[in-house]
């Protein structure tokens, strides 16, 4: 059988809003677990992780009644939100493959000196380092006050500066593979919607 129409598309799509779905429990799911194992302290990263996975969840029950019922004013409007997020998304992926190491050094720097001595301390004894990056004085601060093992282990910890722009340069990759990927075939759908509406 041929694969044509409104028949093909609403098929592909309930599959991607399933996934869609999937995906936004899983950010709640996730965010909830980070926060109930204390993984992560700031109630921001939190809230926004869950209002992703909310939006997200919302976005593809929308999108799944439409293709169902063949709702076309539904559709147009996932469609339009679709391509909305798409423009979004396709902007933050290429910022997070296009960031070199010297502004993520910049904005590691800069959050660096913004956080409270908690969080500091938190951060350093989750990633076994001690200070920023070793620039200034203010390095040498932040070494004696620091509560991370690696300090009563040996004489020399390794930077948290470092162990964060390794990290960082690791995710930005990963995140802007996978929102280039998704955004694609936002894009893919949206269009696939635009025929199966004129139909």
């Amino acid at each position: 059988m041929v694969c044509g129409g409104f028949a093909c598309s609403k098929n592909a799509l309930c599959a991607l809003n399933v996934v869609y779905m999937l995906v936004g429990l899983l950010l709640i799911g996730v965010a909830a677990w980070g926060k109930g194992l204390g993984l992560v302290s700031s109630i921001h990263i939190i809230g926004g992780v869950i209002a992703v996975g909310v939006f997200l969840l919302l976005i593809a029950v929308a999108g799944l009644v439409g293709a169902v019922n063949h709702h076309q004013v539904l559709l147009f409007f996932y469609m339009i939100i679709l391509g909305l997020v798409f423009m979004f998304q396709f902007g933050i992926s290429w910022s997070c493959l296009a960031i070199n190491r010297s502004k993520q050094t910049d904005v590691i720097n800069a959050s660096w000196w913004v956080m409270s001595n908690k969080t500091r301390h938190e951060l350093e004894r989750s990633f076994d380092c001690c200070g920023l990056f070793n620039l200034t004085t203010l390095y040498q601060q932040d070494y004696a006050f620091c509560t991370a093992i690696c300090k009563s282990q040996s004489p020399t910890c390794q930077m948290c500066g470092e162990k964060f722009l390794k990290h960082s340069d690791e995710a930005l990759k990963i995140l802007g593979g996978v929102g280039l990927f998704f955004s694609f075939t936002e894009v893919t759908f949206s269009s696939s919607l635009i025929y199966a509406i004129s139909l």
